[in-house]
């Protein structure tokens, strides 16, 4: 064994990647928090957010289906999720009720991804979530602060392929 002083690894607890990390589990939970107690989400929906069987995966979903339908190879790239990984979570979620898969009209060979109507209810209560936790983010950290971390990250992640279409929707 060495006397020599361990080295100082403080920085893995807080460099920018973990903090944002962090930031992002909480905002998540809180989104599904807030979902749970929502009259608007289907009961059994909000049963399976109170016991936490909803988690951030099934939150990729509901961020990336588009309103059109998507087919499985644009959530899974969308998510940053293998297809197949994606798959599984499209065959659990439409066991729920949230997502059926139907013929795509521009090719007979693929299945589109669309939200069904309880899909939509949830989707409702996914912006409604979304918009309080930004609220209370906001309250928290103040509205300049909030501001310039939205800004920040705006700009850091409009590199990743897809995030283009995200930033310009909000």
């Amino acid at each position: 064994m060495s006397d020599a002083p361990l080295p100082d690894d403080r920085w893995r607890g807080s460099h920018l990647g973990r903090l944002m990390g962090l930031a992002l589990r909480r905002f998540d939970e809180r989104v599904l928090s807030l979902m749970a107690h929502d009259a608007n989400v289907p009961l059994a929906l909000s049963h399976l957010a109170a016991r936490a069987q909803v988690g951030a995966a099934h939150i990729h979903l509901t961020r990336h289906l588009g309103l059109q339908g998507s087919r499985l190879t644009e959530l899974a790239q969308q998510a940053g999720m293998s297809k197949q990984a994606m798959g599984d979570l499209v065959t659990q979620c439409e066991a729920w009720g949230l997502v059926r898969r139907e013929p795509d009209a521009r090719d007979a060979r693929a299945r589109r991804i669309v939200f069904t109507d309880t899909g939509l209810l949830w989707l409702e209560a996914f912006r409604q979530a979304v918009a309080q936790a930004e609220g209370e983010f906001r309250a928290q950290v103040g509205d300049e602060v909030a501001t310039v971390v939205a800004l920040g990250l705006e700009a850091y992640g409009s590199e990743l392929p897809g995030a283009r279409a995200a930033v310009a929707a909000r």
